[in-house]
């Protein structure tokens, strides 16, 4: 059985973007490009929610990612992907395709498949109701040394507690740490 998980990039104070969308305050540098690269290694299928997926289809595939991070770029542009997503009309990215429907159903049938890691990218909406549905196997919190004072919570969408248990931890050296979570 494949591995489900979250990867998400939060501030200090739990924020996964300010409070007007911005996403310009993460630490990246060359020891977080290597983590994300060796994540990517290990996975064999991208989960998005409609508005993730919206901002890494119009970034990924573009020259300028293609000529800033390239390995990323192939990693990201190569692998299947799929949107879950009412409202999206097509999803033109490559290897993408939308499940509308009957979300826990298509999700545990592509957890059944032989292959790699599932990995939920950004998408806070989407990671949420995968853990109610208990379908999440861990969520990896990057928790980025920044305060924003306001912003939009990784969880602001939980209707109940999520207990949770720590697996593992990782600090980079710009003070980024990993938190690994099983939900518990």
């Amino acid at each position: 059985m494949r591995k489900l998980y979250s990867f998400m990039v939060v501030t200090l104070d739990g924020f996964y973007e300010g409070p007007n969308g911005e996403f310009d305050w993460p630490n990246v540098d060359q020891e977080f490009n290597e983590f994300g690269i060796e994540q990517l290694h290990d996975t064999d299928l991208l989960l998005f929610g409609r508005a993730t997926y919206e901002g890494m289809a119009g970034y990924w595939p573009t020259p300028a990612a293609r000529q800033d991070d390239p390995e990323v770029a192939a990693l990201m542009n190569g692998l299947p992907k799929v949107v879950v997503s009412t409202t999206l009309a097509s999803a033109d990215w490559a290897e993408t395709r939308i499940v509308r429907d009957n979300l826990a159903e298509e999700i545990a049938k592509l957890k059944q498949e032989p292959g790699k890691g599932i990995a939920i990218m950004g998408s806070p909406g989407l990671t949420v109701s995968l853990i109610e549905l208990g379908l999440v196997d861990e969520l990896r919190v990057l928790v980025n040394p920044i305060v924003l004072g306001g912003g939009h919570s990784l969880f602001r969408t939980t209707r109940d507690r999520l207990r949770l248990e720590l697996l593992q931890t990782r600090t980079f050296s710009s003070g980024n740490v990993l938190l690994t979570y099983r939900p518990a």
